[in-house]
């Protein structure tokens, strides 16, 4: 198989501004000609290795950043937006895509946020009674869409916020407990923390902060992180939202709560600590639980956004889905990426793990790009905490590209070599060109298709 060239201009002319260097002095540190670096930024010709070799010499870049990104979330998001009906004579092909997404990645975000105005208009008009009732109907993203981008296009890992959660669990690079910790600031500002039966997970009033003994510890302890960023880390979460220039107060309110939680998260599971302990119980997920004090979702979140620059971890995908299959929680740091509208592919065990509740389960899956993962699904049901409490119903899906499998518990046992245990899975329907899907919703974008009345398979119609 051919190697793929690495086209990487965006990136690389990133890494030359923020070193505040000419072109003329950045290519003379790399020792390629100045045209020749033009034509690299330019994506007219591939980084070539000399160029790789020196940016991690000179400047310590960690190479992997160059291949990765946002520009196979880029493509994966617009073709999915391109397999709406309204494109199906004029979709661009794949390579067009990638093109764009490499050279013009703020064009393709201003398509795709188009189109989200355009879906959301269409939506609203199907159900005018409602909208002609509503005096806010406008084709801004909902709130919820504008936070879930910001943090999908992050890599869900924020920097800032990592780093400071870091320094506050491992105080002079030491680990310590947290959640103690936490308590004792919250304490001595005046805040005491206390314990209710009480259906709220959380209830801050002035003086005190009132955790629900209905919740499980790994959650109260995550709530008690979550006050403590709200309280203590104010300043540092209200530059980060300054930055994301969200267009909405909603927006901007619901992204504080998850650069709260993503700070509550990142000190119960600090970065180096945690990654440390990652590698050393090969990716156990209940082991890691268990001596952290966390769920086993938070662990298998926090997995995900191992991506920081120069010691990242493993790169996993983490998906939370509920009963109807609807994906609640999203990312990706491997090349699979999930569909940005709808469920997840019913071929995936997450949807298998509500009937096996307790229980890991474990698959090999290869999607229509010849890429091979181990995937895990678990369910997580969180009771309410009394009789008449509703019980929240996920599953959550953890896996990695198939290169990493060995360095996972998980592994142990499978024949990773055989390629018949690998089941086929995809993204969405529409962009999935398997021919031969027995659970095949509507037909693939880029295929054509023949219909013969005389005869019936699997579906009405056969992908050509």
């Amino acid at each position: 198989m051919a190697t793929r060239k690495l086209y990487a201009g965006v990136k690389l002319r990133e890494t030359r501004t923020r070193l505040g260097l000419t072109q003329k002095a950045f290519a003379q540190k790399l020792g390629v000609s100045l045209p020749y670096l033009n034509q690299m930024e330019n994506n007219h010709r591939p980084v070539s290795a000399a160029v790789v070799l020196a940016l991690a010499g000179e400047f310590g870049l960690d190479v992997t950043e160059l291949s990765t990104g946002d520009a196979e979330r880029i493509v994966t998001d617009m073709r999915e937006v391109l397999a709406d009906p309204v494109f199906a004579e004029i979709a661009p092909p794949l390579a067009d895509l990638r093109l764009t997404a490499s050279n013009a990645p703020a064009f393709a975000r201003a398509f795709l946020e188009l189109h989200r105005a355009y879906r959301q208009t269409h939506e609203r008009l199907a159900s005018l009674d409602e909208a002609l009732g509503r005096e806010d109907a406008s084709t801004l993203a909902s709130p919820w869409e504008e936070v879930r981008d910001f943090f999908h296009y992050c890599d869900n890992y924020i920097d800032a916020v990592d780093h400071a959660a870091e320094r506050f669990a491992t105080p002079d690079g030491k680990p310590s407990d947290p959640v103690a910790r936490a308590v004792d600031l919250l304490r001595a500002r005046g805040i005491a923390v206390d314990f209710a039966d009480s259906a709220a997970l959380r209830e801050a009033t002035e003086g005190r902060l009132t955790l629900s003994t209905r919740a499980a510890a790994p959650t109260q302890r995550f709530q008690i992180l979550h006050q403590l960023a709200l309280v203590t880390q104010d300043d540092l979460l209200e530059a980060t939202l300054d930055l994301a220039r969200f267009q909405t107060e909603a927006a901007r309110s619901i992204a504080k709560i998850g650069l709260a939680n993503y700070f509550a998260g990142a000190a119960l599971l600090p970065y180096r600590t945690f990654l440390e302990a990652a590698g050393e119980t090969r990716h156990d997920l209940e082991r890691l639980a268990d001596r952290f004090g966390a769920s086993i979702e938070q662990v298998a979140h926090r997995l995900s956004t191992l991506q920081r620059p120069g010691l990242k971890g493993i790169p996993f995908f983490f998906v939370r889905v509920d009963q109807a299959g609807t994906i609640t929680k999203r990312h990706s740091a491997t090349r699979l990426q999930f569909a940005r509208f709808g469920g997840a592919c019913p071929l995936w065990n997450v949807h298998q793990a509500f009937e096996t509740p307790g229980r890991f389960l474990r698959q090999l899956a290869e999607t229509p790009d010849g890429v091979r993962y181990l995937c895990l699904a678990r369910d997580i049901s969180k009771p309410g905490g009394s009789f008449n409490a509703p019980v929240r119903r996920f599953a959550i899906g953890l896996g990695c590209e198939i290169s990493h499998a060995r360095d996972l518990v998980y592994a142990d046992d499978l024949d990773l070599s055989n390629a018949r245990a690998y089941e086929p899975i995809g993204i969405s329907c529409r962009i999935c060109e398997r021919r031969g899907c027995h659970q095949r919703s509507v037909p693939p974008l880029e295929r054509r298709l023949r219909v013969d009345p005389s005869r019936r398979g699997l579906l009405p119609y056969e992908v050509e």
